[in-house]
C-alpha cells in the first residue's frame, strides 16, 4: 500500500477495533499465508482457493475475520459522508434497499438509515467473531455444524455495505485516491465467495465483478 492510501487508511478512520489472529495458532498461519500470497502479487483467483490439506471451516474462518476487518476500514474512511440526512435509508441504488433484522429488538425486517444499520450490522458481526462457541480460537475445539451458515449471513451483510459504498459514495473514494485498494478488495471479496460458493448469485446482482 502507498504512503497517501496509509494516510487515508490510518487506524484512526477504522470503523471498529480489528479482530487479530493469535500469533502460533493454526489460524494465524493460515492469515499469514493468504496475505503473503495476495502481497505476492499472485492471481487472486488462485489465491482464494482452498489450500491442500487444509480444514475448509479455518480457511473461512480467517478470510471472514479479514473481510470484517478491511470493509470495516473502507467504510470507516467514508462514514462521515454517511448521515441520516445523506442516506436516509440503507440501500444500493434506487433498485435495492437492504431492511435490518436481528431477531432481538428488530424481530422483523426493518428500514432504517443507512449509518444506523450500518452501525447494528459491525456490531452484530462483532459479536459473532469474538464468540468461542461460533469461532473458536483454541486448537481442537470443533466449529459449531451451523457454522458456514452463519458465515454466509456474514458475508452476505457485508457485501451490501460494498454495494452501498460504490453506489453512494464512490466518488468520496476517488477523491481519497483509493480507488484501486478498494476495487481490489472487493475482488478479493467476490472470487472469495464465489469460489467457495458463500453467497448466492442473486444477492452479487447489485455490483456483480466490477
Amino acid at each position: 500500500m502507498s504512503i497517501a492510501l496509509k494516510q487515508v487508511f490510518n487506524k484512526d478512520k477504522t470503523f471498529r477495533p480489528k479482530r487479530k489472529f493469535e500469533p502460533g495458532t493454526q489460524r494465524f498461519e493460515l492469515h499469514k499465508r493468504a496475505q503473503a500470497s495476495l502481497n505476492s502479487g499472485v492471481d487472486l483467483r488462485a489465491a482464494v482457493q482452498l489450500p491442500s490439506g487444509e480444514d475448509q471451516n479455518d480457511w473461512v474462518a480467517v478470510h471472514v475475520v479479514d473481510f470484517f476487518n478491511r470493509i470495516n476500514l473502507i467504510y470507516g474512511t467514508i462514514c462521515e459522508f454517511c448521515t441520516e440526512r445523506t442516506c436516509p435509508v440503507m440501500s444500493g441504488g434506487p433498485k435495492y434497499e437492504y431492511r435490518w433484522q436481528d431477531d432481538l429488538k428488530y424481530k422483523k425486517p426493518t428500514a432504517l438509515p443507512a449509518p444506523q444499520y450500518m452501525n447494528l450490522l459491525m456490531d452484530w458481526i462483532e459479536v459473532q467473531i469474538n464468540n468461542e462457541d461460533i469461532f473458536p480460537t483454541c486448537v481442537g475445539v470443533p466449529f459449531p455444524k451451523n457454522f458456514l451458515q452463519i458465515c454466509k449471513k456474514i458475508l452476505c451483510r457485508l457485501f451490501r455495505v460494498f454495494v452501498h459504498v460504490y453506489i453512494h459514495h464512490f466518488d468520496r473514494v476517488i477523491v481519497m485516491g483509493a480507488e484501486a485498494h478498494v476495487n481490489t478488495c472487493y475482488k478479493h471479496f467476490y472470487y472469495f465467495v464465489t469460489e467457495m460458493n458463500l453467497i448466492d448469485r442473486k444477492e452479487l446482482e447489485p455490483l456483480g465483478l466490477r
